[in-house]
């Protein structure tokens, strides 16, 4: 065989930093180790794997293609010297979560995850559902739990679960317990909203459609708790996961407004990269998540 699988492992780290040093780095290997076999694979089939600009590198045309396999290489030579040393489901997960996801279900599903495998290890990752699609696409990511609609030519998208949006105030605001909102009674609100590129968002404004630009968005927030902390301090009115807000409920620190004219329903999906290689530890965590799915 002309190459290997280190040297594998330094194009692919290269790829992901677009920088040989960081590669290194990575890898725990000296820079010049690292330049090395990147050069010493690309001289053996006489190709060119990265355009070099400045200091970054970028992947070539080539090293676009090569990339995907390169990835599945790996992770079957893992899972190979998983099995040669008898072991059952081990190995390192990279997942991502959106954050009413990350922080409000996958945790506990990761505890219950570890409790079957012990010998794995999953990294969680939580960020917008822009962010998350790109780092699966990238294959920086094994997969990802995300709220936003997604139509990647690169990604699988697997309906997980439902979910809705809520608004919701401060325990004393004017239309608590009032009959349902129409829209002339949402228009003056001032909105605490998260930022655009989450699927939060994106589901908010499909709801809102045709009142959307005369909505007053006093605030954008990229945290879920810090909307609930500026509700609660009476700055404006959210818009929020049912996830996110069934314990700010159940203390009454925030109550739900009725608003029964707008739809503010969702799903709930599970991505990966078309061409990636599903370990047994990816094929055990998707399982998992499709078990907790409530519908």
């Amino acid at each position: 065989m002309r190459y290997s699988l280190r040297q594998l492992e330094v194009f692919l780290a290269t790829a992901r930093h677009e920088n040989i040093s960081r590669a290194a780095t990575d890898l725990a290997m000296s820079q010049s180790a690292a330049s090395g076999s990147l050069k010493e694979l690309e001289n053996q089939f006489e190709v060119q794997l990265f355009d070099r600009i400045g200091k970054r590198l970028h992947l070539s045309e080539l090293g676009n293609q090569l990339r995907p396999r390169a990835e599945n290489l790996l992770a079957q030579a893992r899972e190979f010297e998983q099995a040669l040393a008898n072991r059952d489901i081990s190995g390192r997960l990279q997942v991502g979560a959106t954050l009413t996801i990350g922080n409000y279900l996958a945790v506990g599903m990761i505890a219950q995850f570890k409790r079957r495998y012990p010998d794995t290890d999953i990294a969680l990752t939580v960020a917008n559902t822009e962010t998350i699609a790109q780092r699966v696409a990238d294959f920086e990511l094994d997969m990802g739990l995300v709220e936003g609609e997604l139509n990647h030519p690169d990604l699988d998208t697997l309906h997980w679960r439902k979910d809705h949006l809520v608004v919701f105030a401060a325990p004393g605001h004017p239309l608590y317990g009032s009959a349902p909102l129409t829209d002339e009674a949402l228009l003056p609100l001032p909105w605490i909203m998260r930022e655009p590129g989450s699927g939060t968002r994106q589901t908010f404004e499909r709801a809102m459609h045709g009142i959307l630009a005369d909505l007053d968005i006093a605030m954008e927030l990229q945290h879920t708790e810090a909307i609930k902390r500026a509700v609660e301090s009476g700055l404006g009115v959210g818009c929020l996961s049912s996830i996110s807000l069934e314990d700010a409920f159940k203390r009454g620190s925030l109550v739900p407004l009725q608003v029964t004219n707008r739809d503010f329903s969702r799903d709930l999906y599970l991505i990966t990269h078309r061409k990636k290689f599903h370990g047994a530890a990816l094929r055990h965590w998707m399982d998992l998540c499709l078990e907790t799915t409530t519908e």
